[in-house]
């Protein structure tokens, strides 16, 4: 099996002011406009990951950092600047115990 990388986007579930997939793909824009490795990306694989708390993503963003993968986060304006998700290039066997965002954005 091969393994490539994908773009994993994390994103919180508890946003009351706009829908996490909103956020998201914001998440996902700022990336492309961004990242060094948006290139290398090219718009393929991309998934969304559902968190349930400001917690969990601010966890997240120390296990990956701790690994050295790089994240994006994006911060939104409309809620005091409160991070809503961070996005990763990467292999996904870090992820493997985190859910699909599901079709209603929660």
């Amino acid at each position: 099996m091969i393994k490539y990388k994908k773009l994993y986007v994390l994103v919180r579930t508890d946003l009351t002011y706009s829908s996490p997939a909103v956020q998201a793909g914001h998440c996902v824009a700022k990336f492309c406009l961004e990242s060094k490795k948006a290139t290398e990306w090219n718009n393929h694989t991309l998934i969304y990951l559902e968190l349930y708390s400001k917690k969990d993503l601010y966890w997240w963003m120390y296990k990956l950092r701790k690994k050295d993968i790089e994240i994006t986060k994006f911060v939104e304006p409309d809620m005091d600047n409160e991070i809503t998700c961070i996005c990763a290039y990467t292999y996904g066997e870090i992820f493997k115990n985190l859910n699909l965002l599901n079709k209603n954005g929660s």
